[in-house]
């Protein structure tokens, strides 16, 4: 099975750390935007059974209630096995019984809110238009209707402090819901922090946020499963384990990303060519290695890291002979533990670093 991404890219606002594809939302554009993405779902889907769907964004609870419905009869066509995880995000202040009621009754069993702080100076610098009141009431009311909660966090603002992680991380442990992805900022490019020239939080003090959020989920009951993501046992997302897993999705909407039987394709993020049907701007098939190399990267990023059984029952390759592997688990980066391949606990955050290293065929007889 499968999973389905959707990309909603309208939004009320435009944060400043955000370099998804994205517009400022527009009743005639959305209109006609959902009927594109019908066309191309028709166009594109296979037929066959789907074991997850993410509606994301941009901001998909910015719609009007008619373009939602709208949107919940596109996903229709799709063949939905019984257990499927529905995801879909929202913003703190599109929250409300109305839209709740909506998605429930819609198959809806997963939400996904985009808090990132509590913090007023923060929020202003990101551009977010909640609060922390507002953020309470909302996730509140939210638990009225869905167990299956996640909500983000953003760290590591080059105006925050570390008092101000500390509040803002108490606050999200408060919220006591299943699960959280916890992102350290990046400033992308094309982004309007990147525009006014700011500069990242000295590496130093982003590490200890970080080690600081594992120590305390932890402590919780928090599973660490993946680098940026916690979840209480049974809650993890299906959607985001289907990409880590290296396993197929199909990705719809503007600059969505997709993986079918060998090609991987990345679509337009131009509105007027993907209202036209041209909905895909690149297109590969990917070779054997490149499958492998993929596998490594996307799956050592569970803390639990790479089956290596499964690697060779997949590729019919032993992952040590064909990788840097051996002379990295000498050096003490990785760790070989009842057949699984995992970044050391202690090295996760120069994860970057050690693909580099795995990839490099130069240091294999090291």
């Amino acid at each position: 099975m499968r999973g389905v991404y959707i990309h909603i890219p309208f939004c009320k606002s435009i944060c400043s750390y955000c370099d998804f594809c994205k517009f400022l939302y527009s009743p005639s554009w959305a209109g006609e935007y959902l009927k594109a993405l019908e066309r191309e779902i028709k166009e594109k889907y296979d037929n066959d059974e789907i074991k997850s769907i993410y509606i994301g964004g941009g901001t998909p609870s910015c719609l009007s209630k008619e373009e939602i419905l709208n949107l919940f009869k596109i996903i229709k066509i799709f063949k939905i096995n019984s257990k499927c995880e529905i995801t879909f995000e929202l913003n703190v202040d599109d929250i409300s019984i109305n839209l709740l009621e909506i998605l429930k009754e819609n198959g809806i069993n997963r939400i996904s809110i985009g808090i990132q702080s509590f913090n007023d100076i923060n929020l202003k610098f990101m551009n977010r238009k909640h609060n922390k009141k507002e953020i309470k009431e909302k996730i509140k009311l939210a638990k009225n209707y869905f167990n299956n909660i996640n909500v983000d966090f953003m760290f590591a603002l080059p105006i925050e402090n570390y008092s101000m992680f500390l509040s803002d991380l108490h606050e999200f442990i408060n919220l006591n819901v299943p699960h959280l992805s916890t992102y350290s900022l990046i400033i992308e490019d094309n982004t309007i922090l990147s525009y006014k020239k700011i500069e990242p939080i000295k590496e130093e003090l982003d590490y200890r946020m970080y080690k600081k959020i594992c120590k305390s989920l932890n402590r919780k009951g928090y599973v660490h499963y993946e680098i940026s993501n916690f979840a209480k046992p049974g809650y993890e997302s299906v959607h985001n384990l289907n990409y880590w897993n290296n396993d197929e999705y199909y990705g719809f909407g503007l600059g969505a990303h997709g993986y079918i039987s060998e090609l991987r394709y990345e679509n337009t993020r131009a509105l007027n060519d993907y209202l036209e049907g041209n909905y895909r701007l690149k297109e590969f098939i990917i070779s054997k290695r490149e499958d492998m190399e993929n596998e490594i990267i996307l799956g050592l990023r569970k803390i639990n890291g790479i089956n290596i059984k499964d690697f060779f029952d997949k590729f019919k390759i032993n992952i040590q002979d064909e990788f840097n592997i051996t002379s990295l688990i000498k050096k003490g980066y990785l760790e070989l533990e009842d057949n699984f391949l995992k970044i050391k606990e202690d090295k996760i955050y120069i994860m970057n670093e050690i693909l580099n290293k795995i990839l490099d065929k130069g240091e294999q007889n090291e």
